[in-house]
């Protein structure tokens, strides 16, 4: 797999999981800059660190390119997503195998809404990755629940159960 592809499936949970608070986890803050049918450009505050990312659109397997920046630079691009944000607490849940289930629990606009993602190494890996029943339903397919979407769109109405 070329550098910069990212490999994921996406899971809808019905709820905050039990026992959150024994993994790390960090507030992220992204806003879109651009977004068009085959772009999305970004910036993130992940804790203190920030970053400017552009990605193609897609499922399962997309281009991504995560440029780091300063502060400076990151607060003067982030007035230009306004209405276009997501904030969220990403939680770090080892999933075996040196797999990750990146937890995140949203927050405003989107409060109530908790996703979870694996990155995996191959196509064939995330095909073959039996998920545990708790991650719920498989949602990697369903643009509804893309961040970009999110963030430009709000919750998914109705919203599934």
């Amino acid at each position: 797999m070329p550098a910069g592809t990212e490999i994921e499936r996406k899971f809808l949970l019905p709820g905050v999981p039990d026992g959150l608070d024994a993994h790390p986890s960090e507030r992220i803050e992204q806003g879109y800059l651009a977004v068009t049918d085959e772009v999305e450009v970004r910036v993130r505050r992940r804790g203190e660190r920030t970053f400017l990312t552009v990605k193609s659109i897609g499922a399962g397997t997309r281009v991504e390119e995560e440029l780091a920046i300063d502060e400076r630079r990151f607060a003067s691009l982030w007035p230009l997503t306004e209405g276009r944000r997501v904030v969220k607490v990403r939680t770090a849940i080892p999933a075996g195998d040196g797999l990750t289930i990146e937890l995140d629990v949203y927050a405003d606009a989107l409060a109530g809404l908790v996703v979870a993602e694996v990155e995996f190494p191959s196509e064939e890996a995330a095909a073959a990755w039996q998920p545990p029943e708790w991650l719920g339903e498989d949602v990697t397919d369903d643009a509804r629940f893309k961040n970009r979407t999110l963030a430009l769109s709000g919750l998914p109405h109705p919203r599934p159960r």
